[in-house]
């Protein structure tokens, strides 16, 4: 365990694709999408990198049909990294899954805990889970790797890594807020949880605040941990073994965005959206459909904006993207059918013809169309009622090209730790005070917005993606990113 490690080894819950049933009755896959995959996929790729994760198939023994391995073999040779599955039942995806990860620790983390189900089983099976996956990263790596573990679905990977006898250096990521100890001791599990957190060499948070919640929670429940250390990344005394914490914004790679946003094809789509809002300022909102983005109270604050401020009616369009998530759970279509409801009434109210005040789209844009929503809109409108850290608020950022942009954010963002500066900071619980945050950069002289969007833009070029890897890695084994060389002789052999 005293060489260096060789190779960087990524497991999450879900692989970097999607694999579908195709029309044909086989299987397709998809390059998949979301933060995740867009911070980590530049990582490994031609690196000798490897992902290891569900592929979102059916398990093998249920349909023999399903290639799943030839499939993510040819995927793998064009993305530049090896993808390893672990095949999961559909018992054990519900369980696991929906029934603990997003039914259990989603809510709780984002202090909303009357939302959680504690169900006994899905916590066995929410076990059983990680157990699977740390068999499949016992088997699919070596001693000379580094083993990063990414978010909540998989909190038991260096626990049962270790009751194994395997010896790996273990990363674990935390994607999403650590609550403070009166919410996170509500788990019937806490102890088990927190205990298996600690058997990571280190763990890392989006923000200092997480951080400390996760320190005090560790004092709360073992009283004989000490954490001591400045800055960033600090150091947890067990006894008996030590490990670090560590604060580490995520980002998004910068210039991905701002190159695209610059193209022609994106800046002309860019102007035919404008043209076709008639050139009216635009408020655009982008967010997965989840009942922690603040979606609904965003369209509240919209008809207030309208009702308290009359003079303003007119004088833009409200564009909201949702893009469809867990459409089979049951509270996500409720919440779907609750937006709907709510920009059916505010749009009754306020149209006239030739204005409607609020668009909707229900579904996932490509790449190049959503950035060029991005370089159009004139106001970023991202109050999430509690989030990790939120990439849309760094796209929008990257992708104003012309600096000439206002930020309004949730306080209760991780980014909001890093844009408090330069962004609007608001409560997205007070729908007066979102109202008055629009009203109020609606009237923003252009220097103003320039001189605010320019810094925001700076803050996230220099605290970009390849900067967030790097510090992780050079907290977790002392290398950075650039000490795994492009090399195909360090790829793994397909057997």
């Amino acid at each position: 365990m005293d060489s260096e490690p060789r190779r960087l080894v990524v497991v999450s819950n879900r692989l970097p694709v999607a694999l579908r049933e195709a029309a044909d009755g086989g299987w397709e896959v998809k390059a998949g999408a979301g933060g995740l995959v867009t911070a980590l996929a530049p990582v490994l790729r031609n690196r000798g990198g490897v992902w290891i994760g569900w592929s979102g198939a059916p398990d093998p023994a249920a349909d023999p049909a399903a290639d799943v391995d030839g499939l993510l073999a040819r995927f793998s040779a064009e993305a530049g990294y090896d993808l390893r599955t672990v095949s999961l039942t559909r018992e054990e995806v519900d369980g696991y899954y929906s029934g603990f990860s997003n039914g259990v620790i989603w809510p709780l983390f984002h202090d909303l805990q009357t939302r959680c189900r504690f169900d006994p089983d899905c916590w066995r099976t929410y076990l059983d889970v990680n157990f699977k996956f740390a068999e499949i990263v016992a088997r699919r790596t070596t001693a000379d790797d580094y083993v990063w573990i990414q978010d909540y679905h998989l909190m038991h990977q260096a626990f049962f890594l270790k009751s194994m006898g395997v010896k790996r250096r273990t990363g674990f990521f935390l994607h999403i807020p650590f609550p403070p100890p009166d919410i996170f001791i509500k788990l019937p599990w806490r102890w088990k949880v927190i205990k298996a957190l600690t058997e990571f060499d280190l763990v890392g948070f989006q923000t200092l605040q997480d951080r400390r919640n996760f320190a005090a929670c560790l004092r709360r429940l073992m009283p004989e941990a000490k954490v001591s250390g400045r800055g960033a990344v600090v150091t947890a005394d067990m006894g008996n073994r030590r490990f670090r914490l560590g604060a580490f914004p995520i980002s998004i790679d910068f210039q991905q965005f701002d190159a695209m946003a610059r193209r022609d094809d994106v800046a002309g789509e860019a102007f035919k959206i404008r043209e076709a809002l008639r050139h009216r300022k635009i408020i655009l909102g982008v967010d997965r459909l989840d009942y922690t983005k603040g979606i609904p109270e965003r369209i509240r604050a919209i008809g207030t904006l309208l009702r308290r401020y009359p003079d303003i009616q007119g004088t833009f369009n409200f564009v909201q993207i949702a893009v469809p998530s867990r459409e089979e759970v049951g509270e996500y279509r409720e919440l779907r059918t609750e937006i709907e409801q709510l920009i059916g009434r505010v749009n009754g109210e306020f149209s006239f013809p030739g204005w409607v005040p609020v668009h909707y789209h229900y579904r996932s844009l490509p790449h190049d169309e959503l950035v060029a929503y991005y370089a159009a809109a004139d106001i970023g409108l991202v109050t999430p009622l509690r989030d990790g850290m939120n990439l849309v608020a760094k796209e929008y950022c990257a992708a104003s090209t012309d600096g000439d942009g206002v930020l309004i954010l949730s306080e209760f963002a991780g980014a909001a730790a890093q844009f408090q500066r330069d962004a609007y900071l608001v409560n997205p619980y007070d729908t007066e005070g979102v109202a008055r945050a629009l009203h109020r950069t609606l009237h923003w002289d252009k220097a103003q917005r320039v001189e605010h969007m320019t810094r925001l833009r700076e803050q996230v070029r220099r605290n970009d993606i390849f900067r967030w890897v790097d510090s992780f890695l050079k907290a977790g084994i002392s290398r950075r990113l650039g000490d795994f060389p492009e090399a195909e002789t360090l790829r793994l052999g397909r057997g």
